[in-house]
């Protein structure tokens, strides 16, 4: 394939088609932002479903799939069924290329109702953004793929030989356990030559970002154990270890003391990074005034390039419940993220060795419930890369920003595994206050629309690209 030149005189067309979309397609988001999909078992189950129905109707109504299914993979090693997916498809035809569009319907759980400054399942717009669980994160990733799918459509018709598929997974959050076994079910079905992830963020709320860079993640449950009953802190205290003390002794060594990670073995990414102040990191993450960064280097190096451990949760005895008793044993949750170019397993291993070697008093350690996935470094020399940043410059009306991120999206390495050839291009909606998983997610309302701006831009120039 030779790189493209895209058509310049359907720009305005396209444009105006999106722009006449956005209406409908924000009451559409606000329709999938009130249904509470959430993949736990033990949320209900029958709202994941009411989701994916949803998403397959969408689907549908954009008059340009050929077949639109809900479909549930095996979880491997499982007598079990992955959530409910939609899958909607449409051949290319005179030798146009197709392009996958990924994104995700289930949300995280809204947490304590009492953060949110509006129900969490009640769409509700304020100051520019629209509020809700999965506003944002991923519910707007599925409208953008829409509203451009609709957009297009209306300007080419006919003439619209672009093969799409959608796939729209249901348990991205839950840690898309039946992602790789979907691929492997649907491989035909999927293959592309390009690969929209509609699941990221951009630099920020006027300024796209194309993911280049993103942390793998090693997650895990530690036990650490010191006695075999709870015994009295004041009969044995002083004495004897409880578990509450082995385990903040042990989890100070993981950080050095300016809070970057102390574990040998996992290892850095030596890479450039853009211009980022402290006051940015401040404003952006929410840090309280008397709070330091943590870390070395450029911010973005610790946040991009780096890796970072953080103790994500915690069973002990509650405030509320204590009383002067030495626990026995503590269990905690670790959630590492590993820097691009070193495995998910690597920087597991490294964490245990440590954990296990620097075991105080003697305690015992238990790991189980392991959780790994790899980073993921874009080749940035491809026509659909070139494409996409093209389309990003016109539909936000400035340059895009080749981006670092510090999450993970661990399936990517699924689709590489399995569509080896295809450009994988990760973009998204968020920006750096879309505060996705957090109380108050929101999606900027401008920054929709850029972005529906720029994906159908970019599916109407690849429709105009010869294979």
């Amino acid at each position: 394939m030779t790189s493209p030149v895209p058509p310049r005189e359907s720009d305005a067309a396209v444009l105006e088609a999106v722009a006449t979309g956005i209406p409908s397609a924000l009451s559409d988001l606000g329709h999938l932002v009130r249904i509470p999909g959430m993949a736990w078992p033990a949320f209900d189950q029958t709202q994941l479903e009411r989701s994916a129905e949803a998403v397959a109707a969408l689907a549908t109504n954009t008059g340009v799939f050929e077949e639109v299914r809900i479909l549930r993979a095996a979880i491997p090693g499982t007598d079990e069924q992955g959530q409910p997916a939609v899958l909607a498809t449409r051949a290319a035809r005179n030798g146009k290329p197709t392009i996958l569009l990924y994104a995700h319907h289930d949300v995280q759980p809204p947490g304590d109702d009492a953060l949110w400054e509006t129900p969490p399942f009640e769409p509700t717009v304020r100051d520019g953004r629209l509020y809700g669980r999965g506003a944002a994160d991923d519910k707007a990733g599925i409208m953008s793929h829409i509203a451009s799918i609709r957009a297009v459509s209306a300007v080419l018709g006919d003439d619209l030989d672009l093969g799409i598929a959608m796939f729209i997974e249901g348990e991205e959050e839950y840690g898309s356990r039946s992602f790789a076994q979907f691929l492997s079910d649907n491989k035909e079905a999927l293959r592309a030559d390009a690969i929209v992830v509609a699941d990221s963020g951009n630099w920020d709320s006027v300024t796209p970002g194309l993911t280049v860079s993103l942390r793998g993640n090693a997650r895990f449950t530690l036990r650490v154990r010191t006695l075999d009953h709870a015994s009295h802190s004041g009969m044995f205290g002083g004495a004897v270890p409880d578990a509450m003390m082995a385990t903040v002794t042990l989890l100070s060594t993981l950080w050095n003391a300016d809070g970057s990670v102390a574990v040998a073995g996992m290892t850095d990414r030596d890479a450039p990074t853009p211009d980022y102040t402290e006051e940015t990191l401040r404003d952006e993450a929410g840090l309280l005034p008397g709070t330091t960064p943590i870390g070395d280097g450029t911010i973005l190096s610790r946040i991009w390039n780096k890796p970072s451990v953080t103790v994500i949760g915690i069973d002990a005895t509650s405030v509320a419940a204590a009383s002067n008793t030495l626990l026995p044993e503590v269990t905690v949750v670790i959630s590492a993220r590993v820097a691009p170019g070193q495995t998910g397993q690597e920087a597991y291993d490294a964490l245990e060795r440590h954990l296990r070697a620097h075991a105080p008093f003697g305690a015992e350690l238990t790991f189980s419930d392991v959780d790994l996935g790899d980073g993921f470094l874009v080749d940035t020399s491809g026509w659909a890369v070139a494409l996409t940043r093209d389309a990003m410059r016109d539909g936000y009306g400035v340059p895009p920003v080749d981006l670092g991120v510090g999450g993970s999206i661990p399936f990517i390495a699924d689709l590489v595994r399995e569509f080896p050839a295809a450009q994988i291009l990760v973009t998204g909606v968020e920006d750096p206050h879309s505060r996705a998983h957090s109380p108050n997610e929101s999606l900027h309302l401008d920054t929709f629309r850029h972005a529906v701006a720029t994906e159908a831009l970019l599916l109407a120039r690849m429709n105009e690209t010869q294979l």
